[in-house]
């Protein structure tokens, strides 16, 4: 799939086109020329020595009469051969060198890293030269020189890529798992940097060719008998007064295949920037524990989710879930709230709809549907349409979502460019129409902003009005008022309020704030270790959450008739990490009611009266909320 895909696009970009049929013409070349053209390019002619270009000898001919063009056209294979050795060299010294700073220790690390420093400030042709001097003038002191040479461009790449994938949350987690060095190299940093570096390492054989081909010109490359194109370029050099053709001919071979591999190259990266890299999702066969089956085909549901999770490897190779068979549905219109202590899987479940976790996380699911479209069902371009047009998701911090280098109204004019085929100036007034829609005062000139030139309640809103581009059935907001103060709070929520009352848009809030979640929604759903615990009512969570952990999350809320005499209630213990979830109810550890039922058996999300349902062997429906131990700080 992935293969076509990549396939179609390369049929519809013509520089891929000429690059690849270029590449093709000289592969053949390389394979046949020498079968077809040996004999008689090595076939000397005293007769017609030092002949013009003429239609019998195309490039014309040596000192010794023999034919340039079949000397060129047998010059292929021994060229490309060089060039592919010098980039593979390059390739196999720099990649190593340069990645291995990502998973070494300080002192090991700094010394690399200055080495490569230090090495890619000498002049590549220098060091060339010196290490073809060092072994010896010759076709393998120049392959050795220019691949040695070339290795520490390709060493800054990817110590660079590499660092950039060092800092993820998930190598940090799998190096606080116990992964080996080994491990987060093959692992984590290797997938993740390898598609670059292959198209920047298919771009130095271009570079390999010219500058062999230069150092045979300057005759500490190939040398008589053999002959590369380099070569011969230096003997037609000779004679170019007499005939041009002979200079001009192999050096118009050494362009033509510098220029094959080089556009390959940026047609290829163009491309794998446009290609998903490591997403992998699809759908589960088996039942997930605790996952209830819903009725996800109803018409009135802009969301329905049926056994969604989202998993990760552990060092060990086990399969952690950091969500685990959620199952829950969103009508049209409706605003739903997603509360819970951090790593409870709040914006994992946020991520895993919009299909946006990254390598190594996968996303199964029994049914997943999006403005009833069976996600499982749907093509990649189809997935990506319908999540771009139904879908918006504003995330916690702005300044991820917008590009500080674009300005805020360029942003947001290619959303409708790129998902509902705008024009450039349409786009553009529509997304001042969008900034105004969410109360920016001078949308026109603020537009023409970058990012850093808005406050943060601003960088918020624009988000806001970038979701708004594409008109979506969907916000997912997933903790949208973190980092601002009160005021720009309630205006942020008043806004989505709005944007729900005015267009039917459905809200999925996520927050730790039970005060601000009970506000603004009308229903509520609690997670807790990757599960929903609770889905209830908004009022009903307030005066009679039936879970345990909804009346401990309830009890660690201050109010205004809170004693300020004693300490804030606390939930003793702390939440369960991924590769620690106890058996049974992973809430159990923390729980004032758990029993030997609750720690060996997992509880259901089943129905506990109309419209609530509870995972909990123990619900407290109908009682009164619970006092907390105080314990171990473990705040909502």
């Amino acid at each position: 799939m992935r293969l076509r895909r990549t396939a179609r696009r390369v049929a519809a970009n013509p520089v891929a086109i000429a690059a690849v049929f270029a590449l093709v013409v000289l592969v053949v070349l390389a394979i046949v020329a020498p079968m077809i053209w040996g004999e008689s390019a090595d076939q000397a002619d005293v007769l017609s020595a030092s002949q013009g270009a003429s239609g019998s000898h195309l490039f014309g001919t040596d000192q010794l009469g023999r034919d340039l063009f079949h000397r060129s056209l047998v010059a292929t294979r021994l060229s490309l051969l060089l060039a592919v050795s010098a980039g593979a060299i390059g390739m196999a010294i720099g990649i190593p060198l340069g990645i291995l700073p990502a998973v070494l220790g300080g002192r090991v690390r700094r010394f690399v890293a200055g080495f490569i420093s230090a090495a890619i400030a000498l002049p590549g042709l220098l060091l060339a030269l010196f290490v073809n001097t060092v072994i010896g003038v010759g076709a393998t002191g120049a392959v050795l020189g220019i691949g040695i040479a070339n290795a520490p461009t390709l060493a800054r790449l990817a110590q660079t890529l590499s660092a950039g994938i060092a800092t993820k949350d998930y190598v940090a987690a799998a190096r606080m798992l116990g992964a080996s060095r080994t491990q987060l190299l093959f692992r984590h940093v290797l997938p993740n940097v390898a598609e670059p570096l292959i198209l920047t390492g298919t771009m130095s054989v271009g570079w390999s060719l010219l500058e062999i081909s230069a150092l045979s010109f300057l005759g500490l490359g190939v040398r008589a008998p053999s002959y590369d194109w380099g070569e011969l370029l230096k003997e037609g050099l000779q004679g170019i007064y007499i005939n041009p053709m002979g200079a001009l001919g192999p050096g118009i071979f050494v362009v033509a295949g510098g220029l094959a591999f080089a556009l390959l190259g940026e047609s290829l990266t163009g491309l794998a920037q446009r290609i998903p890299f490591h997403r992998t999702r699809g759908r589960v066969s088996h039942q997930p524990t605790g996952s209830t089956t819903m009725d996800t085909t109803d018409p009135t549901h802009v969301l329905s989710a049926d056994g969604l999770s989202v998993r990760f490897t552990g060092a060990d190779g086990s399969s952690l879930a950091a969500v685990n068979g959620v199952s829950f549905a969103l009508r049209r219109g409706e605003t739903v709230g997603i509360v819970g202590e951090s790593g409870s899987g709040k914006s994992m479940t946020a991520l895993g709809i919009s299909q946006l976790v990254d390598f190594p996380g996968q996303v199964d699911w029994r049914e997943l549907r999006v403005d009833d479209v069976e996600l499982a069902t749907a093509s990649t371009a189809e997935q990506r349409r319908l999540l771009g047009r139904s879908l918006a998701l504003v995330s916690q911090d702005p300044m991820t979502a917008l590009n500080p280098v674009l300005r805020v109204g360029r942003q947001l004019a290619e959303v409708a460019q790129v998902h509902r085929g705008m024009s450039r100036r349409d786009a553009h007034a529509l997304a001042v129409d969008r900034l105004e829609h969410v109360q920016i005062t001078d949308p026109e000139r603020r537009a023409r902003q970058f990012p850093h030139e808005f406050s943060g309640g601003m960088r918020q809103r624009s988000v806001i009005a970038m979701g708004l581009m594409s008109e979506p059935k969907l916000i997912i907001a997933d903790e949208p008022t973190t980092a601002l103060d009160v005021t720009v709070q309630r205006e942020v929520l008043g806004l989505l309020s709005d944007l729900n009352v005015e267009s039917g848009t459905a809200i999925m809030l996520i927050s730790h704030d039970i005060a601000v979640v009970t506000n603004v929604c009308g229903r509520v759903l609690v997670m807790y270790g990757g599960r929903i615990v609770e889905d209830t009512p908004s009022n009903a969570l307030l005066s009679d959450a039936a879970h345990p952990y909804s009346r401990a999350l309830i009890a660690a809320v201050p109010t205004m008739t809170s004693d300020r005499d004693h300490d804030l209630a606390v939930i003793p213990g702390r939440p369960p990490t991924l590769e620690e979830m106890p058996p049974g109810c992973s809430f159990a550890p923390r729980c004032p009611l758990a029993d030997d039922h609750c720690r060996a058996e997992e509880p259901p999300l089943g129905a506990l009266a109309a419209s609530r349902r509870v995972a909990c062997w123990h619900p407290q429906s109908g009682t009164p909320l619970l006092p907390q131990r105080r314990g171990e700080e473990a705040t909502a």
